[in-house]
């Protein structure tokens, strides 16, 4: 790759607005909500909303109400986004940092 430190403002000003859009998120949360319901023969009960999320590599199960399960979906949402983002920022992280500098002088073959 040609180095042109120069070159490097338009991918700085990709990476400052995908900053900006890390620094704008509302509250963020790993997970997933499932939503159950209980089917017996003569009623059905539900529906009924868990948060499944790792803690300490242990799988945990929280019940949630209807609005829990709403603000909580939207923070999962939330989190889903900002790592395609971080995704996203570490690529141009890489670019910019090849564009800035030189690598290592490779021998020529004999």
């Amino acid at each position: 790759m040609k180095k042109n430190p120069t070159g490097s403002g338009a991918l700085e000003q990709r990476y400052r607005k995908l900053a900006a859009k890390l620094a704008a998120a509302g509250p963020v949360l790993q997970g997933t909500i499932t939503e159950r319901t209980i089917e017996r023969k003569d009623r059905s009960y539900g529906p009924y909303y868990q948060w499944t999320f790792k803690r300490e590599g242990k799988t945990v199960t929280v019940n949630l109400s209807r609005s829990q399960a709403a603000l909580f979906q939207q923070a999962i949402d939330n989190n889903r986004e900002l790592e395609k983002t971080i995704e996203k920022m570490r690529q141009l992280s890489l670019e910019i940092c090849e564009i800035k500098t030189e690598g290592v002088k490779k021998r020529k073959p004999r």
